[in-house]
């Protein structure tokens, strides 16, 4: 029994993952609303019911990706300020690796930023501590740059949603199988960000 149990929660899991995988297809094809959960199953290959095994509820299943997304997010983004030392390379950096993981996960970006109000309140709330806490590593990137005077940020809220919104946006029009890379984006985003704040 105790051989079982392992491949048992093995099985689970793997069944947990191709749900979400699904989810994440059909939320970014065709909306939150729209997706039914036999939309779902049917991209799993499986039956409407047993999604409910594994997913009290489709909105369930939408905090999962919603949850996993910003907490990837917020870690790369986290790394992105630790990687530099001058306060605008921290800053151009920072704008680069959130743009660069927006583009290589640009469907789950598009879920992530424009369904947050199909949350539950719980939800939300728990989602919003995670781009506040994004929201605070660029406030603080940016304060660090103005105390060394060599960035310009009258307004460091407002400065930094202006930055993060170069990168979430492009998960509105962004196409993997168009003719940018991820790289060439990130490069992009990471020098409009420099010339945005840096002083002259």
């Amino acid at each position: 029994m105790t051989a079982e149990a392992p491949s048992s929660r093995s099985r689970s899991a793997a069944t947990r993952e191709r749900l979400i995988e699904a989810a994440v297809e059909a939320f970014a094809q065709k909306g939150f609303a729209a997706t039914t959960t036999r939309d779902i199953a049917s991209r799993a290959g499986m039956s409407p019911a047993a999604v409910y095994v594994h997913h009290a509820t489709k909105e369930e299943l939408l905090f999962e990706v919603s949850h996993r997304g910003h907490l990837a997010a917020l870690a790369r983004i986290r790394e992105a300020a630790a990687a530099r030392t001058d306060p605008v390379e921290r800053i151009g950096h920072m704008v680069s690796e959130f743009s660069r993981w927006h583009a290589v996960n640009s469907r789950v970006g598009r879920i992530v930023q424009y369904e947050f109000h199909a949350l539950t309140p719980e939800h939300r709330r728990e989602i919003a501590e995670y781009r506040r806490g994004i929201e605070r590593e660029m406030q603080n990137a940016l304060a660090e740059g103005v105390a060394a005077g060599v960035v310009d940020a009258e307004d460091l809220k407002g400065t930094a949603l202006a930055l993060l919104s170069i990168s979430i946006d492009l998960v509105r029009w962004y196409s993997p199988d168009g003719p940018t890379t991820p790289d060439q984006m990130a490069e992009l985003h990471a020098r409009l960000a420099i010339r945005m704040v840096a002083r002259r």
